[in-house]
């Protein structure tokens, strides 16, 4: 990178200074493309002479981290403009792929094709609601929002409603949704780097925030900007070239997106098979006692409980007794120590087994059909009719909330900040679309095929020759990956397996039989994406505190040095608090990267996304209205959630019954939000004076330029 001139023309707006800048980027991105494939296949030459493993990961940890860290130190800035929106000066392409990187978070790279092969149909709520969202914001957002020409959302609800009391409640749902959002993304960086590294997770945790810091802590937007289009141009790469060699594997085709529908026929056809195996039914066999055995230990407690302790100690004493080995006696008596401290604490264990083994007692490991659109059956009994039902409604649900939620998330909304104009803002919208569903289109194949490999490759095999990443996912984190020879014949079953889907994604080289090389270029590819997302949320939040609440609030004789140190400084303070809550929920194991960012986006949606349309669609939305809407609108899907989320009712110490209205999820709190928040900024608008005529005035130059002047 080092012959890009971040500093080039910074004021100027001219057609010809803007164009030769463009022309510099793109030779510069062309070269840096060029080196990340040499440098790829050098790494696989170096692999085929003996490189070991170890090494080739750590070398692809470093080399990236370093890369992003050099582009962070080339572009470090203490200019305001520069440091919040790059200047407004990113042409089109550019800020199209830097926001598909921004968007790529660990959930889109790491999570969605993971969610396809574990849900199958269910699982393109998200593809749906994600990519839909962009028609969103194309169509309501980015350009009105671009012509306002603030730095920061909160930025454009103090302009827009007259004041900072819509400006603060802004501040705290941006805050609350990006905090959310980014403890997805350092939860994905920790496990990646654990896996490309062999670091425990909390040490994992802290090598990759350094490559986020470095970026956003010295250069702000600019340096985040430039250093996701790196990202992006890493992650595309990482994300098509296994799926094309599984494709060809397994078709002969390069070309997955247009012929897993050939392969998912195969699978149909195998999972009817593998559903009338009889050893898979000794499998569920299997689960269905253990799940028996517990519910019998629930129903006297104390008892069970008691009755567990005494034959643990009992089997130690006669262990030590008949002088047995001392590797046994340490097993029996680390078994004793195991068991629940107390009634509590034994009810919480055996519930949540008792919870797992019925989700065994299942065919297919509990998986749905791949092509099924929705559980139960519209022509069953009652059970099945409503479980249909349900199925239904929590897919449009999801769609819903993040299709909302994607219109309304702060930190892709300052992404249309930086483009020099209007036309350049919706021209960038149209180049996000494109890049996003480079990946989008290819992660129904990538699930496809995976699960054609698992089902027909690794199902039936001897357990003493299962292949290697088994074993090396096992010890990065045996709650992703695990396999037991349930019912003792030796032979691998699909029930035996527990996979997560945080893993599918970065386990696909090495499920296809790949070089490792790929296998350290996918998993610095989910890197990349989830160090691009977590990069625009702490500076998301960082600016939040210090230009909107701070400059705007506090002082607004704050020079522009000072307004910038401390957004660096907040900066800091925020990223380390994330990667403790991040630690917390890779500990507590009772939140997962998915959901974490599905509940971003319902925040969001209901928090922003009825008075960002209304304010730029009706004039008459006011001040009031805006504030009690977004305050109605979060405050429902925050109490859904907080009242029907294990972990969130973890936090909160909820103790009252889980109460789902509709059947709707936790996940889709939203879809209740958003209307409130409608209805109440509409209602409260009306109760309400009107704002003042210059805002309206501006309202209506922003949404028709060319028929009343600005004010």
């Amino acid at each position: 990178m080092a012959g890009l001139n971040f500093e080039a023309n910074p004021a100027s707006s001219s057609k010809e200074a803007n164009a030769a800048f463009k022309k510099q980027l793109n030779k510069v991105y062309a070269w840096y493309t060029g080196g990340f494939v040499v440098f790829v296949i050098l790494l696989a030459i170096a692999e085929q002479m003996g490189l070991q493993r170890g090494a080739i990961g750590m070398i692809f940890l470093l080399a990236t981290v370093a890369l992003y860290a050099g582009i962070g130190i080339m572009s470090r800035t203490n200019d305001a403009s520069e440091y919040y929106v790059a200047g407004r000066r990113v042409p089109a392409i550019y800020n199209g792929m830097a926001t598909g990187a921004d968007w790529m978070s660990a959930a889109s790279f790491i999570g969605m094709a993971g969610t396809l092969y574990l849900s199958g149909y269910g699982g393109l709520a998200f593809i749906m609601g994600w990519t839909g969202g962009y028609c969103l914001v194309a169509l309501f957002l980015a350009p009105y929002l671009r012509k306002f020409g603030q730095f920061t959302i909160p930025d454009f609800l103090g302009a827009r409603y007259e004041g900072n009391a819509a400006r603060l409640v802004g501040i705290v749902i941006a805050i609350i949704c990006s905090f959310v959002y980014v403890v997805a993304q350092i939860y994905g960086v920790g496990l990646i780097t654990t896996r490309l590294s062999g670091l425990p997770f909390e040490i994992g945790i802290f090598v990759g925030l350094g490559g986020i810091l470095v970026c956003s802590f010295l250069g702000g937007m600019r340096a985040v900007t430039w250093t996701q289009v790196a990202q992006y141009i890493i992650l595309i790469i990482a994300y098509l070239i296994p799926l094309v060699w599984l494709s060809v594997k397994q078709t002969g085709v390069p070309i997955p997106q247009v012929i897993y529908g050939y392969q998912l026929e195969k699978i149909t056809a195998r999972e009817a098979q593998l559903i009338a195996d009889p050893k898979e039914k000794e499998v569920i066999a299997v689960f269905k006692k253990q799940s028996d055995d517990l519910a019998a230990k629930l129903k006297d407690v104390p008892a069970a409980l008691a009755a567990d302790k005494a034959a643990a100690a009992k089997k130690v004493e006669d262990l030590k007794a008949a002088n047995a080995p001392a590797t046994d006696v340490q097993a029996a008596e680390k078994a004793l120590a195991a068991l629940p401290k107390d009634d509590a604490a034994a009810k919480d264990s055996w519930t949540k087994a008792k919870a797992a083994a019925d989700g065994r007692t299942k065919d297919l490991a509990g998986m749905p059909r791949h092509a099924q659109q929705f559980a139960g059956n519209p022509d069953g009994d009652a059970k099945a009719q409503k479980t249909y039902d349900e199925s239904r409604r929590n897919f449009l649900a999801l769609v819903f909330c993040l299709m909302v939620g994607t219109a309304a998330l702060p930190h892709i909304l300052m992404r249309y900040y930086t483009t020099p104009s209007v036309k350049e803002a919706r021209e960038s919208v149209t180049w996000s679309l494109f890049f996003i569903f480079l990946l989008y289109f290819s992660a129904p194949a990538l699930a496809v095929l995976v699960k054609y490999e698992v089902f027909n490759v690794l199902v039936g095999t001897p357990f003493d020759k299962l292949p290697g990443w088994i074993a090396a996912w096992n010890k990065v984190d045996p709650s992703l990956l695990s396999v037991s020879d349930i019912n003792k014949d030796g032979i691998f079953q699909l029930g035996e397996m527990r996979i997560g889907g945080d893993i599918i994604v970065l386990a696909t080289p090495e499920i296809g039989g790949l070089p490792y090389v790929i296998s350290g270029m996918v998993a610095a590819g989910g890197l990349a994406a989830a160090l691009s997302t977590a990069d625009g949320l702490l500076l998301t939040i960082a600016n939040a505190l210090s230009h909107d609440l701070y400059y705007k609030m506090i002082d607004p004789n704050a020079s522009t040095s000072r307004r910038v140190m401390i957004s660096k400084s907040l900066l800091l303070i925020v990223a380390v608090a994330a990667a403790y809550v991040a630690y917390t929920v890779y500990v507590t194991k009772q939140a997962d990267i998915l959901f974490l960012v599905s509940a971003a986006f319902s925040f969001a949606a209901a928090g922003f996304f009825p008075a960002l349309v209304l304010g730029v669609f009706w004039k008459r939305a006011t001040k009031w209205g805006a504030v009690l809407g977004m305050i109605a609108g979060f405050g429902v899907t925050f109490y859904y959630m907080a009242t029907n989320h294990a972990w969130m009712r973890s936090i909160f110490g909820v103790t009252q019954p889980v109460d789902l209205w509709y059947g709707i999820l936790p996940i889709s709190a939203g879809v209740f939000g958003v209307p409130i928040g409608f209805a109440v900024i509409i209602i409260v608008s009306l109760l309400t004076p009107a704002p003042k005529s210059d805002i309206q005035e501006l309202v209506e130059h922003v949404r028709y330029p060319n028929l009343r002047p600005a004010r």
